[in-house]
C-alpha cells in the first residue's frame, strides 16, 4: 500500500480526516519539494565529503595506525546505519517526520562543526612526531563530533524521502515518481561533488603559525553545507504537509514475535500439539493476517543473514582502498588525483553502469533464455565484490614489491655519503667498498649489531647504530663527520621528504618550496615535506648571494641533496648539487585501482539495487519498512565485521587481508546461493487477500492495527525508485 494512502486511512480511523491544505504549485509540483531536494543535496554533500577524508584524518592528523584508523572509520559507518531504525521509530511514533528532521539536523550540524574545530591546532603545540601536543582534546572532539553526525545522518535518513512523498496528493502519482528520481539524483550529485571537492580542500595548506594539511577546511565546508541544508529545510516550513505521528508497525512486529517465542516456551511440554510454524504460537493474541505477514518478513530476513559480508568489502573503499592509494602515483598527466578522490570512481561508474545493466545486460541475458532471478543476481554481485578484492590484493603485491625494505627490530641500516671531491675506499666490519665523489654508498647496509667498525685511509672509527632505524653517515678523508637518522617509513599522503647536506665552507640558508632554515657546514638540514610536482629551493649565504635549485618530484619519495665543497654561486650553481635518492617514488599508478572499483561497482549495481527490489516485492504491503530497516542493518553489521577483522586479524601483509576478505565472501556467496536455491518466491498480495477473504469481519481492525503503523519513513521508495540510490 502506498504510504500516503496509509496515512490518510490512519487519519480517518482515528477520526481525524486529513485535510488537503492549499499549496503553492510550480508546473504541477508542490513548491515545497524544492526545499527538500536542496536539503538532501547539501546533507549528502556534507556526509560524503566529511567521510571521504575521514580515514586520512585519523591516519595523518591523529596519527593512528592503519588498523586503528580502519576500525574507528567502520565503527562510525556502522553507527550511521544503526541509527535509522531509531530515527524511524521516533518520527512515526513520537515527533513526526518534520520535527525529527529539524531536531536531528541541528544535532548533525553541531557534530560537523565540532569535527572542524577538533581539526584545528597550532603547529607550535606539536610534538616531534608531528602529533598535536594536546592530542586528548582533538581525539575527544573528533569522537563527540562523529557520534553526533552518526545520530543526525542516521536519524534523518529514513525520514526525508518519505517526507517528500507526503507533499503530494493522491492524484499526483506521476509527479511523486518524478520527485523520487530527482531526489536520488541529488543524492548522487552531492556524493560525487563532495568526494571531488573535499580532498582538494584537504590537500591545501593552512594553519596557525605554519602550513599544514587543511583538515579544518575539509570538515568546515561540509559543516557549512549542513547548516545550509537545515536553513533551507526550515525555510519551507509553511509550505509543507506535515503528517501526524502514528503507531509503528516495527514495534507491533517485534511484539508479535516476542509473544510467539514466549508462548512457545511457556507451552513447550509434549502435552501441547506441535504447530506448523513457530510463529503460529502467536495465534492466541494476534490475528492470522499479521502472523502470515510476519512469516513473510522473517523468510526474507533469514536470507539477509549472509549479506553483511558484501558490505564488509564494499565500505572498505573509504578505508583500506584509500590508504592503498596513498602509496600509489596519482599523476594522470593533465591533472593529479588525491588518494581520497579515487572514491569518486564509484559514483561515476554507478551513473554509467545502472542504465547499461538495466537496458543492455539484463535484456541480453533474458534473450539467451536464462532465468536470471533476483537472488541469482545478488549471488553474482557478491562474487564480483570478491573478485574486486582479489584485484586489490594483486595491486597490493605490486605495491609491496616497490616499497623500500625498512629494517626489522633486530637490525640497523646505514648508508654513507662521500663529501670529498675524490673517491673514498671504505670498509665496514671488514667488508670493503668504494664511494664515488659526492655520492652515496648505494643501498643501505643491513647490520645486526649496535656498533660497526668503519676503516678508511688506515684509520678505524666506531659507529653507533640504532636497531630498527636507518641512518646516513657523512664521510670525508678525515673520517666520520656527522650521522643522522633517516626516515623509517614512506612520506605521508604521497608527499616527498627533502633535506640538504651542506658541504660548503659557510652557513647556508635554504628556503622556497620548504623553509629548511640554516645549515652549518658538514651537516644536515631537517626533512621538509614537499608535495608532488616541481619544487624550487633558494640557497642563500651570509653575503646575500642566492642560487635557485629545482627538482621535479613524484609521490612518496625522499631525497638528500648535497651542496658540495666545490659549490659556488653563479648562473650554473645548481649543476653541482647532487641528488641522493633515499626512498624511491611511488611507481604503481592509481589507474590500477580502476579495475577493482569497476568490479565492486558492477557488484553493487547487481547486488544492491536488486536486493532492494527483491525486498520490496517479497514484503507485505504494510511491512516493507521492516525489510528496509533490516537491509540497513546488514550494512551496519558488515562494517562491524571489518573492525573485528582489522583488530583481531593482525595479518602482517595487507594483500593477505584482502585475500582473506575475498575468501570469506566467496564462502558466504556459496552459502547464500544454497539458501537462494531453496527459496520459494511468493506473492504477498495474494497471501494477504486469502486471509482477508477468510476473515472479512476483521478487515477494518487489521487496517487499524497494521496499515496505521506502516513505517512510511523507511518504505517510501518503489522498486524503480531505488535505482542509482546511494544508501
Amino acid at each position: 500500500m502506498n504510504p500516503e494512502k496509509a496515512d490518510a486511512m490512519a487519519d480517518k480511523e482515528q477520526g481525524r480526516t486529513k485535510k488537503s491544505k492549499s499549496k503553492v504549485d510550480c508546473c504541477g509540483y508542490p513548491l515545497s519539494i524544492f526545499f527538500i531536494v536542496v536539503n538532501e543535496f547539501c546533507e549528502r554533500f556534507s556526509y560524503y565529503g566529511m567521510r571521504a577524508v575521514l580515514v586520512l584524518y585519523f591516519r595523518y592528523f591523529l596519527r593512528w595506525d592503519d588498523d586503528l584508523a580502519t576500525t574507528i572509520y567502520h565503527t562510525f559507518v556502522a553507527l550511521c546505519y544503526l541509527t535509522p531504525i531509531l530515527g524511524a521509530i521516533v518520527a512515526d511514533s513520537w515527533l513526526g517526520k518534520f520535527k525529527t528532521i529539524v531536531y536531528l539536523s541541528i544535532v548533525y550540524t553541531i557534530g560537523q562543526v565540532v569535527m572542524a574545530v577538533g581539526a584545528i591546532h597550532d603547529i607550535t603545540d606539536t610534538n616531534q612526531d608531528g602529533t598535536p601536543d594536546n592530542m586528548t582534546f582533538h581525539v575527544s572532539l573528533s569522537m563527540v563530533g562523529l557520534f553526533l553526525i552518526a545520530v543526525g545522518t542516521g536519524g534523518i535518513k529514513p525520514c526525508v524521502a518519505a517526507f517528500g512523498g507526503d507533499q503530494f496528493e493522491d492524484h499526483q502519482e506521476k509527479q511523486r515518481s518524478t520527485f523520487f528520481s530527482i531526489f536520488y539524483l541529488s543524492i548522487n550529485a552531492g556524493s560525487l561533488l563532495s568526494t571531488i571537492i573535499t580532498p582538494i580542500l584537504r590537500a591545501q595548506e593552512c594553519g596557525i603559525n605554519s602550513q599544514q594539511k587543511c583538515y579544518p577546511l575539509a570538515f568546515g565546508v561540509p559543516a557549512a553545507l549542513m547548516a545550509v541544508a537545515l536553513i533551507v529545510f526550515i525555510a519551507g516550513s509553511s509550505m509543507y504537509t506535515k503528517a501526524a505521528p502514528k503507531h509503528n508497525v516495527m514495534l507491533q512486529v517485534c511484539k508479535c514475535i516476542g509473544f510467539a517465542i514466549k508462548n512457545r516456551f511457556k507451552h513447550r511440554s509434549s502435552a501441547y500439539p506441535k504447530r506448523e510454524h513457530w510463529m503460529d504460537w502467536a495465534n492466541e493474541k494476534y490475528d492470522k493476517l499479521l502472523i502470515a505477514q510476519v512469516k513473510m518478513v522473517l523468510k526474507v530476513l533469514f536470507l539477509y543473514i549472509p549479506l553483511p559480508m558484501f558490505w564488509a568489502l564494499f565500505d572498505q573503499q573509504g578505508s583500506r582502498w584509500t590508504l592503498q592509494a596513498t602509496t600509489m602515483n596519482g599523476d594522470f598527466g593533465g591533472f593529479v588525483v588525491q588518494p581520497d578522490q579515487m572514491q569518486t570512481v564509484n559514483p561515476i561508474l554507478i551513473l554509467v553502469m545502472v542504465p547499461i545493466v538495466d537496458s543492455v545486460v539484463y535484456p541480453l541475458i533474458k534473450k539467451c533464455g536464462l532465468n536470471f532471478t533476483p537472488l541469482k543476481r545478488m549471488t553474482v554481485g557478491m562474487f564480483l565484490a570478491g573478485l574486486a578484492f582479489v584485484a586489490a590484493a594483486l595491486v597490493q603485491i605490486q605495491i609491496d614489491d616497490t616499497l623500500p625494505k625498512f629494517p626489522s627490530h633486530s637490525e640497523a641500516q646505514v648508508k654513507f655519503l662521500n663529501m670529498e671531491n675524490n673517491p673514498l675506499s671504505v670498509s665496514v666490519d671488514g667488508t670493503p667498498f668504494d664511494i664515488q665523489a659526492f655520492q652515496s654508498s648505494g643501498n643501505y647496509l643491513n647490520l645486526n649489531t649496535e656498533t660497526a667498525t668503519v676503516a678508511m685511509n688506515g684509520s678505524e672509527f666506531m659507529l653507533s647504530l640504532i636497531k630498527g632505524r636507518r641512518q646516513t653517515v657523512l664521510l670525508d678523508s678525515t673520517g666520520i663527520l656527522e650521522s643522522r637518522q633517516d626516515l623509517n617509513a614512506k612520506p605521508e599522503q604521497g608527499n616527498n621528504d627533502i633535506r640538504f647536506v651542506n658541504g660548503f665552507g659557510t652557513v647556508l640558508n635554504v628556503t622556497g618550496a620548504k623553509d629548511l632554515g640554516a645549515i652549518t657546514p658538514k651537516n644536515f638540514s631537517d626533512y621538509g615535506l614537499v608535495p608532488q610536482g616541481k619544487a624550487t629551493f633558494t640557497i642563500l649565504n651570509g653575503e646575500g648571494q642566492t642560487c635557485n635549485y629545482s627538482i621535479t618530484l613524484g609521490f612518496g619519495s625522499s631525497y638528500t641533496l648535497i651542496i658540495p665543497s666545490i659549490f659556488s654561486f653563479g648562473p650554473d650553481c645548481w649543476t653541482t648539487i647532487q641528488q641522493v635518492e633515499d626512498i624511491k617514488p611511488n611507481t604503481i599508478h592509481m589507474a590500477w585501482q580502476i579495475p577493482q572499483y569497476f568490479l565492486m561497482t558492477v557488484g553493487e549495481v547487481v547486488f544492491s539495487v536488486t536486493g532492494l527490489e527483491f525486498s520490496y516485492s517479497q514484503a507485505p504491503s504494510n511491512m516493507k519498512s521492516v525489510l528496509q530497516a533490516g537491509w540497513l542493518f546488514t550494512v551496519a553489521v558488515g562494517n562491524i565485521i571489518v573492525l573485528i577483522v582489522a583488530e583481531a586479524g593482525q595479518l602482517p601483509e595487507q594483500w593477505a587481508e584482502y585475500v582473506l576478505f575475498a575468501s570469506l565472501l566467496v564462502c558466504v556467496c556459496i552459502i547464500f546461493s544454497i539458501m537462494a536455491y531453496f527459496y520459494t518466491y511468493i506473492d504477498p498480495a495474494e497471501i494477504e487477500a486469502k486471509f482477508t477473504e477468510q476473515n472479512p469481519e476483521d478487515k477494518e481492525e487489521k487496517k487499524k492495527g497494521l496499515e496505521l503503523g506502516n513505517m512510511s519513513s523507511l518504505a517510501a521508495e518503489k522498486p524503480e525508485q531505488t535505482k542509482q540510490t546511494k544508501i
